[in-house]
């Protein structure tokens, strides 16, 4: 497999890197991020070189330098690495890497990796909601599984889609390229005493369309709705960048930056409440997510044996892509 830090992947909410340093997690590998110097962020492999101390559990010095809890061997945003106790010492650097700063997160990857490689995430009339990280006790594949297939709207969520009733009425469409999937649900909203706040009328058809790819692992969601009568489109546009971060081989961290458009109406003096709302929504109904996939976390690995229908086929290809596109798996 190749190494994932080719990619960038958001790894910690901003405003959680304050003081002193913070771990994280991508594929079994920990770094240590810390705000250096003026305060721009910096990240370092989490193991000093000296014994292997974590370095996310030292301190920030007064210079910028993070520096190990356990002898005191200190770095700078370059990894160059010094020992107090004998500053002679020539091999006392480290790993660096780059850290970049973006809608509300913090993204790592390889010093090698392209600024130009980072997601294609905002877009033209969206403007970000806020976001939110969920942890999925499961490994990537069975996590991503779920994010591929809008089946279980009916049993597993209670805000957004289909109940079971509509079933017979939904619209579906998969679509496979050599580097993404791309997948579209149309059907009727179920009934709720929420959604007429945001303009979305009772009878409408709900729309979920997305696009999933591997550099990283995310999917870019599209939720729309529109009167059954007349098609005619409602103000509000969801739209959400859902970044699926393996941390351990048994544990995958979601994070989701979550977009609005509001069309010209009345909703657009509301726009405060309504991404409020939104960002609560969405935590609870990825919540359902990560409750009910720990359920499947202990499920075999692979495909072989599962009686699949129509609404897995970008479930299959999700997978391929999974392996030889992120992991780089060639076989």
């Amino acid at each position: 497999m190749t190494d994932v830090t080719r990619f960038f992947h958001p790894v910690l909410e901003a405003r959680h890197l304050s003081g002193g340093p913070v771990g994280v997690c991508i594929a079994g590998r920990r770094f240590a991020l810390w705000r250096y110097g003026s305060g721009r962020p910096a990240a370092v492999a989490d193991e000093c070189p000296h014994r292997r101390a974590p370095l996310s559990k030292g301190r920030v010095r007064p210079d910028g330098r993070l520096a190990c809890g356990y002898h005191g061997w200190n770095f700078d945003a370059e990894g160059r690495g010094k020992s107090p106790s004998q500053p002679t010492l020539t091999h006392c650097d480290t790993l660096s890497y780059q850290v970049v700063e973006r809608f509300g997160y913090l993204w790592l990857a390889a010093r090698e990796a392209p600024i130009s490689s980072f997601p294609a995430i905002g877009w033209e009339g969206f403007t970000q909601a806020g976001s939110f990280t969920t942890l999925f006790r499961a490994p990537l594949p069975v996590a991503l599984d779920n994010f591929s297939e809008d089946e279980h709207f009916p049993h597993v969520h209670f805000f957004l889609g289909w109940n079971e009733t509509g079933l017979s009425e939904l619209e579906f469409e998969a679509k496979s390229f050599d580097d993404r999937t791309e997948v579209q649900y149309r059907g009727p909203q179920r009934p709720s005493p929420w959604l007429p706040l945001l303009g979305v009328k009772k009878g409408d058809i709900y729309q979920n369309e997305w696009v999933t790819r591997f550099d990283p692992v995310h999917a870019v969601f599209t939720f729309h709705w529109f009167d059954r009568k007349t098609g005619i489109e409602r103000p509000l546009v969801v739209r959400t960048g859902v970044f699926m971060v393996p941390e351990t081989e048994t544990t995958t961290r979601f994070h989701a930056l979550v977009f609005v458009k509001i069309g010209p109406s009345i909703y657009r003096g509301l726009a405060p409440l309504i991404k409020r709302a939104l960002i609560i929504v969405g935590r609870h109904d990825v919540g359902y997510d990560a409750r009910w996939i720990a359920h499947m976390a202990e499920t075999r690995s692979d495909l072989e044996g599962m009686r699949l229908g129509k609404f897995d086929k970008p479930l299959i290809r999700n997978r391929k892509l999974l392996r030889t596109l992120y992991w780089g798996d060639s076989g």
